[in-house]
């Protein structure tokens, strides 16, 4: 597994370092991620619609549970600072932990996606949000693991807001649309921006999963080596003991029948 594993980190890496450079506009427009330790939240608005990024498989070590943990904390935050927040889950493991403690939270999950992802994935992925409602929050919260190498990755957060208001607060202000109005556009470009930035965060969680399984395996292939090496001592410990014990009976016995 940690060979599998290994190969297909590779095509993993290919597709992030595609996903990156495609995704650098959607930056400018809703900033950079956030890292999530130590983080308070408190930049969040009233209501959120958090989707953290789990995998539909296990065995890779504590991706999927540095996430629930972070969701866990974040919703927490939210409720001590008086505001709301919903969870929409991406990979059965994420919902198979969420569900016990946040239940109630949960209003869609997102599950058995293909693999490897792709565009049009993370573009089914967003629309299913929009479907569910993710325009009436006042951000969408992406919970993800950003890959940095092979052994580390860690633990971001983006905040999607909707393209609103009036006068001074009119976003994009400094463009001018045509040939239709302006108010389509934004929906469009807030759609296609909500699957940018999804795609993204797919690839990068892709990676922290393969390079995590990678070091799981390798350490469940070590600790196994420990255990058949401790086990193979022990086997011919008690062997040995056996066969001292029935040549001390043998040679007792022919003793007996000299005497």
């Amino acid at each position: 597994m940690k060979m599998v594993s290994a190969a297909k980190l590779k095509g993993d890496e290919t597709r992030r370092g595609t996903a990156i450079a495609f995704n650098t506009w959607a930056e400018e427009l809703n900033g950079p991620p956030k890292e999530c330790e130590d983080a308070t939240f408190e930049d969040l608005p009233q209501k959120c619609l958090l989707v953290p990024i789990s995998s539909d498989k296990g065995l890779c070590g504590g991706v999927n549970s540095f996430i629930t943990r972070v969701i866990k904390s974040c919703v927490k935050s939210l409720a001590d600072q008086g505001k709301e927040a919903d969870i929409a889950i991406v990979g059965d493991k994420g919902r198979g932990q969420l569900n016990r403690v946040l239940g109630d939270k949960i209003t869609l999950s997102m599950t058995e996606l293909d693999s490897p992802g792709n565009f049009a994935l993370a573009g089914s992925i967003a629309s299913d949000l929009i479907a569910a409602g993710a325009g009436d929050y006042d951000a969408v919260v992406i919970v993800y693991n950003e890959f940095k190498n092979a052994a580390t990755y860690i633990q971001k957060y983006k905040v999607i807001k909707p393209f609103k208001g009036e006068g001074e607060d009119e976003p994009l202000l400094a463009y001018e649309f045509e040939p239709d109005t302006k108010s389509e556009v934004l929906t469009d470009l807030q759609e296609y921006l909500l699957t940018s930035q999804i795609y993204h965060s797919l690839m990068d969680g892709a990676c922290a999963e393969q390079g995590s399984r990678m070091t799981a395996m390798e350490n469940a292939s070590s600790n196994a080596g420990e255990m058949i090496d401790s086990l193979t001592l022990q086997y011919n410990r008690a062997r040995q003991a056996r066969i001292t014990t029935e040549l001390i009976e043998i040679i007792s016995g022919a003793a007996a029948l000299e005497d």
